[in-house]
């Protein structure tokens, strides 16, 4: 029953002052990396190619489905993509173009995954 006091009090002000800083922080922090500098190519973990994102590369890689075709990796200036692969769901195809430093797109029954890394170092956008 409200007795006609505030619905707000200093305390709620103070938790809702420090999750906007909070949320700025956070976001300051995502938006604010450096730009992407190179495409890695990993095939069961291990780099199997580096490709400048200066220029334009196209690169085929055979994976763990060799013999029903290669991985395709695409790279213009600034971005990469997984052009094609022989996965039969095509989930790192649909990944569409990487542009921002940290993003994956993983191949899995290729076992080849595509990370944009850059001068940071930085997180990746897959937790395990």
């Amino acid at each position: 029953m409200n007795t006609g006091g505030a619905l707000l009090r200093p305390g709620d002000l103070l938790v809702i002052a420090a999750g906007i800083a909070l949320t700025a922080a956070t976001a300051a922090a995502q938006w604010g990396r450096a730009a992407p500098t190179v495409a890695q190519v990993r095939l069961d973990g291990r780099i199997v190619a580096e490709l400048p994102l200066n220029g334009s590369h196209r690169v085929a890689i055979a994976g763990a489905l060799g013999g029903l075709g290669d991985t395709v990796i695409e790279v213009q200036p600034g971005r990469a993509r997984v052009a094609a692969d022989p996965g039969p769901r095509q989930y790192c195809v649909q990944q569409g173009w990487l542009s921002r430093s940290g993003s994956v797109a993983v191949c899995a029954p290729s076992h080849i995954t595509l990370q944009l890394a850059g001068p940071d170092g930085g997180t990746d956008t897959v937790a395990f």
